[in-house]
């Protein structure tokens, strides 16, 4: 494992719109994936992975999630508070650049979920982040062996890894997993307020330095109260 990859930035802060009615009164990584809150699943990837130390952004229904932060011991949680103006994801990492330190490390969305292939893929991730070649490298899921809504891909990937956005009315082999390894500098020059990392990833596909990494295993997208029937419906086939 890369010794330079001890933190994560867990992203937690969002409204749940397309997880309602779950979400109305419930923060959506409070809401329960076989028999766990979505949060508690991350974090425990985390953890296995040897991440010691991990931000977590809120904003809705703030203090539930912050409550049921602290009964976690490990990995070590930090609050990134953005009660006051939702931030988006490049916004939210920017705003927790004090907290996150100079060194590569993960993000994570709080909603991502999926069975393992053989082995760790968050530990590979991390193993196969090259700083000299990559700015960073996205965990990334065959389109064909997802659960829930893919549309028509996100992305292509040339033979050395790195990654180029789906064409216009064209289909992608591959979708965002929802983690990436990424040098929290980029986010230094964002706009103030609310911004999407799209906005950074951009930027590094023109400099060729965005990379992609398949997962082993089946993702599952978990965004809307069916997607996460068929998630668990799932589960019980693997």
């Amino acid at each position: 494992m890369s010794r330079n990859v001890s933190k994560a930035m867990l992203m937690a802060a969002g409204l749940g719109t397309r997880m309602r009615p779950l979400t109305d009164k419930t923060p959506k990584p409070l809401v329960e994936f076989d028999g766990k809150p979505l949060i508690d699943h991350a974090l425990d990837r985390l953890e296995e992975a040897g991440i010691e130390e991990v931000v977590v952004n809120v904003h809705y229904l703030a203090d539930r999630l912050e409550a049921h932060l602290k009964k976690r011991k490990t990995p070590v949680t930090v609050i990134s508070d953005e009660r006051d103006a939702l931030l988006d994801t490049g916004g939210g990492v920017k705003k927790a650049l004090p907290l996150l330190g100079d060194d590569p490390v993960l993000t994570f969305n709080s909603d991502s979920v999926w069975v393992e292939g053989y082995g760790s893929n968050l530990r590979d991730l991390i193993d196969a982040f090259d700083p000299d070649r990559m700015d960073a490298l996205l965990m990334i899921a065959d389109a064909v062996r997802t659960v829930g809504y893919c549309g028509r891909g996100d992305f292509t990937m040339d033979p050395d890894g790195r990654l180029t956005r789906r064409e216009e009315s064209t289909t992608a082999p591959y979708m965002f997993a929802g983690v990436q390894v990424i040098k929290p500098a980029l986010f230094k020059d964002g706009p103030e307020g609310a911004f999407s990392t799209n906005r950074i990833w951009d930027g590094l596909i023109e400099k060729g330095t965005l990379y992609g990494q398949r997962m082993q295993g089946l993702w599952m997208h978990v965004g809307s109260p069916e997607d996460l029937r068929d998630a668990e419906a799932a589960l019980k086939e693997t």
